[in-house]
């Protein structure tokens, strides 16, 4: 897995943009039947704190991003990698990487959503369950 680069990006270009759409897609974040919204995309990578890929020659094989006020708080977000490319430590790598920006910009609380089943996998890079939080969504 020598081959594969963690890059930071945030002007993504049309066939990038296309290839985080795939991965959005087969993570079930993105509906198939929502138009490709190039614009909303390159937005979303462009207003994160900051947007990681995973690279293997000039294929996105994985992705995940961090929104922050830049200060205090820091939240992982959309993390996910290539079916073929998932338990080879990619996913372990973008996760380090975001953290080592985020804590290298002096940012110190840092939180994440973990899906259902993903729980291990974050515990194992220092993430903790947050005792008495509940994650909540507006919904109105």
């Amino acid at each position: 897995m020598t081959d594969v680069q963690i890059l930071f990006i945030s002007a993504p270009s049309p066939a990038q943009l296309r290839s985080i759409v795939a991965l959005y897609r087969q993570a079930g974040w993105w509906p198939e039947q929502e138009a490709e919204d190039h614009v909303l995309l390159a937005r979303l990578v462009e207003q994160s704190y900051c947007f990681a890929v995973a690279m293997s020659g000039e294929e996105i094989i994985g992705m995940g991003r961090a929104i922050s006020d830049g200060v205090s708080d820091a939240y992982v977000q959309d993390v996910t990698v290539a079916s073929a490319w998932r338990r080879l430590g990619v996913g372990k790598r973008i996760v380090s990487s975001i953290l080592e920006r985020l804590q290298g910009g002096g940012i110190a609380w840092i939180g994440l959503i973990a899906e259902r089943g993903s729980a291990p996998f974050y515990s194992q890079l220092g993430f903790e369950k947050m005792v008495d939080s509940q994650p909540m969504l507006l919904t109105k």
